[in-house]
């Protein structure tokens, strides 16, 4: 068996009881089937959900709370509980599991998201066992990834994984609702989420969770831009996740086409991370130029700067009928670019560049029903 690095998020529902407390029997089944991987040689990465859930009823309410400052405090109990019950039941096994708490801004910003790929990557080849959650205790609405779908997809790319296996309260992707259409047929395998897909994707079916279908499709068009290898699946059937990494669950695999190039890890920082700074606007021929594969622009091929930007920044690529061309790396800040741009003089056009300018199909490999920066 080839020896494979496994991402795996769990969410709320597959945690908690039908209360809204965890529930040891539902993260003892987790922690079994990761142990089975561990055992056969695998690297696993868990991100788990279940903070808030785990802790609300230690507040006093009853079900889970609406407000930022109430989910807050939830969390604040319900991660050391999740925490010490993953690690108390990883110890029993003889493996030892660690917290990785993330924000948005870990990987907005380059030097975070490589430093945090590295602290990951040192846990992984160490035989530790990370357990990432969105640090929600201090992150603002802003700031937050909106479910932890998304930030398995992005912690995939982040540590270069083999697979992603996302756990749900569903067998997996459906060609419509099943919830409201008995006759909705599994999809057994998917390579590209089409319109189709996403028009079937339904609101959020848990009380207790954030992420419905919706968000799990955000995260899978990131898996396979990413050229990884995807399933989707029901939490509670019996060996799901360690028959998943043998390809013999029942669920939905996200497969990249095999003619895909697959993204480095700065092109899946710019796609996916970094979050824009500001605006460039370039003409009808830069814009061909871009989409022949062109990544690079002088400041002569701009026409308008918006935004405060620094050198380093990603910026978006705009024509001049305001529809978005791509995403690049700005070698100059918006000062520098707005001066250039206004004094129009060629002699002071000669010492400026603009650098690593990548069109969205260039980035993303993937055509417009991809936005970047999901």
């Amino acid at each position: 068996m080839d020896k494979k690095r496994i991402v795996i998020k769990i969410g709320s529902s597959s945690l908690t009881s039908l209360h809204g407390e965890l529930s040891r029997r539902k993260i003892e089944k987790i922690v079994d089937e990761v142990v089975r991987l561990k055992d056969d040689g695998h690297e696993v990465l868990l991100v788990s959900s279940g903070a808030v859930a785990a802790g609300y009823r230690k507040l006093g309410f009853i079900s889970r709370p609406e407000s930022l400052p109430e989910k807050q405090a939830a969390a604040s109990i319900g991660q050391g509980l999740l925490i010490e019950t993953y690690s108390d039941l990883f110890i029993s096994h003889g493996y030892v599991g660690s917290q990785i708490l993330i924000t948005r801004d870990d990987f907005k910003y380059e030097t975070r998201y490589n430093n945090a790929r590295s602290t990951l990557t040192v846990l992984l080849e160490r035989g530790i066992i990370p357990i990432v959650n969105e640090n929600d205790t201090i992150t603002m609405d802003f700031l937050k990834f909106g479910d932890n779908d998304t930030l398995s997809a992005k912690v995939a790319g982040l540590v270069d994984a083999d697979q992603l296996i996302i756990l749900s309260d569903i067998d997996g992707l459906f060609d419509d609702d099943p919830r409201k259409n008995e006759n909705a047929q599994l999809l057994d395998q998917v390579h590209a989420i089409t319109p189709e897909i996403e028009a079937a994707a339904g609101d959020p079916g848990s009380a207790v969770g954030t992420g419905g279908m919706k968000s799990k499709i955000d995260a899978f068009k990131i898996s396979l831009a990413s050229g990884i290898p995807a399933f989707l699946g029901k939490a509670n059937t019996s060996n799901i996740i360690y028959d998943a990494v043998n390809r013999e669950a029942k669920g939905t695999y996200f497969e990249p086409k095999e003619d895909n190039e697959n993204l480095n890890q700065k092109k899946q920082w710019i796609a996916f991370n970094s979050g824009p700074e500001g605006e460039v606007t370039i003409g009808d021929e830069v814009k061909v130029s871009i989409q022949e594969g062109n990544t690079s622009l002088a400041p002569t091929d701009l026409h308008s700067v918006k935004g405060r930007f620094d050198k380093g920044a990603v910026v978006r690529i705009m024509d001049l009928d305001g529809e978005k061309i791509g995403l690049g790396v700005m070698k100059y800040s918006s000062k520098e670019l707005k001066k250039v741009i206004d004094n129009k003089k060629e002699d002071q056009l000669k010492d400026y560049s603009v650098a690593a300018v990548e069109s969205e199909d260039m980035v993303c490999h993937l055509d417009a029903a991809v936005p970047v920066g999901v």
